[in-house]
């Protein structure tokens, strides 16, 4: 049985990356970047590059995407040239985050549309994962829709769980950004910490490893925070900024939220330093006061 082609919508820092794995388990993919030369690297590895996402559907059986918010996605599925007035591909898997009412609504649109399933897929591991293949992948859609989605996301993941029906993917990756941004916040605080009182915070993912405070992010971020040296950045302040913003929204008369409410003051005072498309470690500059 051939491989499906696949279109990918969204070649940004994990998008591109994604398209890339895709290339190398074999599959014809296509490509699209609102800004077009972000779509160089893939192109490069193999991947054809199409003009409009309309022209990326009609080349292809299965359309995946990963876009910076809710309206993004909603611009390339039902916008002008979108993939919505394209019949033939049959599922659409959205790795993008975004509110989890929002994502059931878009798949009945575009359901309704052309006739196409959906399922939302959020991603949790930064670009490192993105680059290895070592995703983890949350998503939610019909018993179908996942079915036909999994195996075509084996080359991008190390764990892919179907945790419902529509929306439940994006509602576990809110999950996911309580506890990851929560541990970037407290990381920040800790390498602030251990470098005002003459620690070595160089040293400390070393020191820590293994203990109860060990996590990915520490050993990820603490690093960088310490030497702070933010260069190829494993995701913004922005996106984190924007998920725990959903995540405030959701919550809003369900459940509290006050570990997760410092996390995002202490984010939007680095996005107001300028920060806001920088490395997350950036928020330890804003412990610090300081650009």
């Amino acid at each position: 049985m051939s491989r499906p082609r696949i279109g990918y919508l969204g070649t940004g820092l994990m998008g591109g990356p994604m398209a890339i794995n895709l290339v190398k388990a074999g599959h014809a993919v296509t490509v699209w970047n609102r800004s077009p030369e972000k779509c160089a690297a893939a192109v490069a590895a193999g991947a054809t590059q199409a003009a409009t996402p309309a022209d990326l559907a009609r080349a292809s059986d299965v359309i995946m995407c990963c876009l910076t918010n809710a309206r993004a996605v909603e611009a390339v599925v039902f916008g002008p040239d979108g993939i919505a007035g394209v019949k033939g591909p049959s599922l659409l898997i959205d790795f993008s985050s975004m509110d989890p009412a929002l994502t059931r609504e878009f798949g009945e649109r575009l359901r309704a549309a052309n006739g196409m399933g959906w399922v939302d897929a959020p991603v949790s591991g930064g670009t490192p994962a993105a680059i290895a293949g070592t995703l983890t992948i949350m998503a939610g859609g019909t018993e179908a829709d996942f079915a036909r989605a999994a195996p075509l996301m084996e080359p991008l993941s190390q764990r892919v769980t179907h945790m419902g029906p529509a929306g439940a993917g994006q509602m576990t990756k809110l999950v996911n950004q309580i506890l990851s941004g929560g541990m970037m916040a407290l990381t920040a605080e800790a390498v602030n910490f251990a470098k005002a009182t003459g620690v070595d915070a160089a040293r400390l993912t070393q020191a820590l490893a293994g203990g109860f405070a060990d996590s990915k992010p520490f050993q990820l971020l603490a690093p960088r925070m310490a030497a702070e040296s933010f260069e190829n950045p494993l995701g913004t302040v922005a996106m984190m900024l924007k998920d725990l913003d959903t995540v405030a929204a959701v919550a809003q008369g369900r459940a509290a939220l006050p570990m997760t409410d410092m996390a995002r003051d202490l984010m939007r005072r680095a996005g107001e330093m300028g920060h806001a498309e920088d490395d997350i470690s950036t928020i330890v500059l804003a412990l610090k006061g300081r650009t």
